[in-house]
């Protein structure tokens, strides 16, 4: 076979879905904005007046970056690296605290569509922008643990969102062989752009959390759906498209 024989078999080669690295916060659950709460009360308790202009901006920043590591984000809020360490502990801390509340719930046909792609033969990687203590307790509140075949935080992997590292750490540690196994599911931009960073050939936004079908696209989405309980409706589609 002729080298651009090769090529244009290898193109056209179609990938099965193995994975999905799914986001948390807005694409599997929701939280009534307790992340924004949280964030709002790790500003005050280090000295950024309520309504004032700068408070304002650096929320907007904090919702502009919704599944970034939150460290990342108050690194940036931040100059001083010890202040932006203890806005974040406040941060983890307030959220805990609103976690006990019974405030973060499952997005409707969240855990279904989970559950089904375990079924279906897919593996599930269950990512967020959270630290490790706070996934594992968001986790623990509904009951989830063990629900996925992992679960990441960028802790786990070096870098967060947009960053691809979450998704390549999945690989590695699921023992894939090709990323373009691989679908994306998330509600922010920044979920996007980490799918398309990765290589992953089905990047998914969803509309149950922060960010607009505009931005999502904008970002990269192959797709966008209303809610990942259409995800394995989505992947059958793909599947059968190809037989």
């Amino acid at each position: 076979m002729t080298g651009d024989a090769l090529t244009r078999n290898t193109s056209h080669t179609f990938n099965r879905l193995r994975l999905a690295v799914v986001d948390m916060v807005g694409t599997t659950i929701t939280d009534d904005g307790r992340t924004e709460r949280a964030m709002s009360r790790a500003l005050v308790e280090h000295g950024i007046e309520p309504g004032t202009t700068r408070f304002e901006s650096m929320l907007g920043y904090a919702r502009g970056t919704m599944g970034y590591s939150k460290m990342t984000v108050f690194s940036h809020l931040f100059d001083d690296a010890a202040v932006a360490a203890s806005a974040n502990k406040v941060f983890e801390k307030a959220y805990d605290d609103m976690i006990a509340d019974g405030g973060v719930r499952a997005i409707p046909g969240a855990e279904e569509a989970i559950l089904w792609m375990r079924e279906s033969g897919m593996q599930v990687c269950l990512a967020t922008g959270f630290g490790r203590h706070t996934q594992n307790m968001v986790l623990e509140s509904l009951g989830w643990m063990g629900l996925a075949d992992l679960s990441l935080c960028p802790a786990d992997a070096g870098r967060g969102r947009p960053y691809p590292d979450m998704i390549l750490t999945a690989v590695l540690a699921l023992d894939l062989d090709d990323v373009r196994e691989v679908a994306v599911v998330g509600d922010t931009s920044s979920d996007m752009l980490s799918g398309v960073r990765s290589g992953a050939s089905l990047v998914a936004g969803v509309l149950t959390g922060s960010h607009s079908e505009a931005t999502l696209r904008a970002a990269g989405a192959t797709v966008v759906v209303d809610s990942i309980k259409q995800l394995p409706l989505l992947v059958e589609k793909r599947e059968t498209s190809q037989l």
